[in-house]
């Protein structure tokens, strides 16, 4: 895609939200169906259904996938996505290339074992790598504007207020 055409698909976009901020305003939605014998848990992704279970390191087989790495592999989608899209607003030509994120976690705080243990991951490494002849400031403005418009980027650094509900 040229970066015309990238402007032509969004600058009607761009012009409602400017036009009616409520409509840029989108709730998504995602669902899970808890399995009834076993720990996991099948995620409508979409495009398939992806059974999400225990990671190996709190018990589980390898078998199904964790979410931990469905997390990581939402920012590298998502980066990604954002990284082409950008760089093809900006003009610049990204032959091909490679997203990866990487995240620590201790599991001593997702099992209880140590109370001051955190939960969750402790760091998240994002790194790219690409085919290009852009220059080293023209890379900077790309990594800049990939992190400012990365939504899930954004929402990893700043936290959204979550609500959680049980209902039987």
């Amino acid at each position: 895609m040229h970066a015309d055409d990238l402007r032509a698909i969004q600058t009607p976009l761009k012009q409602r939200y400017r036009d009616d901020p409520g409509s840029a305003l989108i709730t998504l939605r995602a669902n899970g169906e808890l399995d009834a014998l076993g720990v996991s848990c099948k995620v409508e992704t979409g495009r398939a259904v992806v059974e999400a279970g225990l990671h190996p390191a709190t018990g589980g087989d390898g078998t199904l996938a964790c979410s931990g790495d469905m997390l990581l592999e939402a920012l590298v989608a998502c980066a990604g996505v954002t990284l082409r899209a950008v760089a093809t607003s900006l003009g610049l030509d990204i032959r091909s290339g490679t997203v990866r994120a990487e995240g620590d976690l201790d599991f001593r705080g997702t099992l209880g074992v140590d109370k001051t243990a955190p939960v969750g991951f402790r760091s998240i490494r994002l790194a790219f790598e690409l085919d290009t002849d852009a220059d080293a400031e023209q890379l900077a403005t790309l990594q800049r504007l990939t992190e400012r418009y990365c939504v899930v980027y954004q929402t990893l650094r700043a936290a959204p207020q979550i609500e959680v509900t049980t209902r039987s």
